[in-house]
């Protein structure tokens, strides 16, 4: 049995990013971005208006206000995507709108509601200082510059720049393809004909859906009965994928063949069990650059033990350099036995209080209570040394979802 921290480093250790695939930028959100990105042309191309409203002289301003108005005479209109070949000079304005192109002689612009037209002339209220309104070639991006680099997060933000930047398509990491495979004589799928002695698979759907929110893609690769021959069918089937996650028959039962198929398929076993709860019976294998993660059959084990390695090496194949969930110091509401020489990973509800992080547990702990992650924003960490923890201690809590990120109401107002 190894510990926590040695079961990660070997799962990492082993786990290496995919390849590289072209997508559309539409296509492309919330994947890792697989190429340098550089700006081939200034961005804006050429100075531009950021306001409707008229461009003049700056120095032709000095002076102006509501009670002593300049007068300008209009030589020329200029909508957006058109240019003028006008050169403004003194006390003259050109008629611009929101990012239509400067004119030459224009170095300010007067917003619109700081005007008022008078025949073929418009009278200036406000004095301009030089730059006011205009947006200059490059002042967002250079050509040549290194705009988005290799390992991005490609967010709303920078799909914007890369369609900016004329982008259509991109290179991206490829997604893993995970094999989802549950073992058992008991099992039967969410729709199939119950009965008191069947239990429902849920683990083949909580694994799907943690696989789906890494952003990699599942692979519903069915219910294995407790029979070698069975087993084996379906791994070799399984074995297509990038990663395999199976659910149950990886502990010492008369009837846990997972192991043994595995090995026989040709799969290296690095371990089987690990020093924590839940999860204690969780194997970690590899076939080359595949992967091969044996889950407890319970589902809060499965739960926790995926979201602890699986997820994480999932992040690594997908292109990702932050694998881990963000943790925070809580202070816990109740007290806490455990076992010493086990880490513990706890569910707990995070709340706020006074700009203070609160920890309580969900209830009841066991491997089976599934209700128990519901109620879950955090997983209380608990390390191997301790036994005992009492209410108002300071403990790490690891978040996994994003409900401390949502508010009723904006912060700012």
């Amino acid at each position: 049995m190894i510990t926590v921290k040695d079961a990660l480093q070997t799962i990492l250790k082993a786990t290496t990013p995919l390849g590289f695939e072209k997508v559309a930028i539409l296509d492309s959100r919330d994947r890792i971005l697989a190429e340098d990105v550089y700006a081939p042309r200034d961005i804006p191309p050429r100075d531009n208006s950021a306001m409707d409203g008229f461009g003049l002289v700056s120095e032709d301003t000095a002076g102006a206000s509501r009670d002593t108005p300049l007068l300008f005479d209009i030589i020329d209109d200029i909508p957006a995507g058109y240019m003028s070949e006008k050169i403004v000079g003194f006390a003259e304005a050109v008629r611009i709108m929101t990012g239509a192109p400067i004119p030459q002689g224009v170095d300010a612009v007067i917003p619109v509601e700081n005007t008022v037209i008078d025949g073929k002339q418009v009278k200036i209220f406000e004095e301009a200082p030089m730059g006011q309104n205009v947006r200059y070639r490059g002042e967002d991006v250079v050509e040549g510059e290194l705009v988005l680099p290799r390992g991005r997060v490609i967010r709303p933000a920078e799909i914007g720049m890369l369609a900016t930047l004329g982008r259509s398509f991109v290179h991206v990491y490829q997604k893993p393809l995970v094999a989802i495979l549950a073992s058992g004589d008991e099992l039967i799928d969410v729709d199939g004909d119950s009965s008191p002695e069947k239990i429902i698979s849920s683990n083949t759907y909580s694994s799907a859906a943690q696989v789906m929110e890494c952003g990699a893609t599942p692979l519903l690769a069915g219910i294995a009965r407790d029979s070698r021959e069975d087993l084996i069918a379906k791994f070799t089937n399984a074995l297509r994928a990038d990663v395999i996650v199976s659910s149950a028959g990886v502990s010492v039962g008369d009837y846990d063949y997972v192991k043994e198929v595995m090995t026989e398929l040709g799969v290296t076993i690095d371990f089987w069990q690990v020093a924590q709860r839940p999860g204690r019976p969780f194997t970690f294998g590899r076939a080359g650059i595949k992967l091969f993660f044996g889950l407890p059959g319970n589902p809060v084990s499965s739960m926790v033990t995926f979201e602890e390695y699986v997820r994480p090496a999932l992040l690594k194949m997908s292109g990702h350099t932050s694998l881990f969930r963000r943790t925070i110091t809580a202070v816990l509401k109740e007290d806490i036995k455990k076992k010493k020489k086990l880490r513990f990973f706890i569910r707990g509800r995070v709340t706020v209080e006074n700009g203070k992080y609160f920890v309580i547990t969900t209830g009841e702990q066991g491997s089976g209570i599934l209700k128990s992650m519901v109620m879950a924003n955090g997983i209380i960490v608990l390390p191997e040394d301790g036994t005992y923890y009492k209410a108002g201690d300071e403990v790490t809590v690891q978040l996994i979802d994003r409900s401390l990120e949502a508010c009723d109401h904006p912060g700012y107002m």
